[in-house]
């Protein structure tokens, strides 16, 4: 959950402090993106384009090592850098983390990314 809270406060600091130095992302088209310095860059550039990303849990399960949380994430898509209500967007998301001695090994997210990417379309 610290891991969701540094993303909900688009804290780059602290979503790199809980992750692995191996940590892979798992975007929802199956891209993987690897290492804790190229996520870390990654949540940055993401953060400029949705600079109010969220994520809303509304259940957690735990098996071990795994914790997957269901919920909702969106955000305001920010082509020109400002938040306008036209760009919100907001979809249902499973995200899936493997922790390892406390930090996220793994971070995969299964989300219709479709809304997000008509609005960048259509603003550019």
């Amino acid at each position: 959950m610290a891991f969701v809270k540094a993303i909900n406060g688009q804290d780059v600091d602290a979503l790199a402090e809980l992750m692995t130095p191996q940590h892979r992302f798992i975007d929802s088209l199956g891209g993987v993106t690897e290492g804790r310095d190229t996520m870390r860059a990654g949540w940055v550039e993401y953060f400029r384009m949705v600079p109010d990303y969220t994520i809303e849990i509304k259940e957690t399960f735990c098996d071990g090592p795994v914790v997957v949380m269901l919920g909702v994430v969106g955000g305001t898509y920010a082509a020109d850098g400002q938040l306008s209500a036209e760009n919100r967007w907001q979809t249902p998301a499973a995200l899936r983390a493997l922790v390892e001695e406390g930090k996220v090994a793994e971070w995969r997210v299964y989300a219709d990314n479709e809304p997000i990417r008509q609005l960048i379309a259509k603003r550019g």
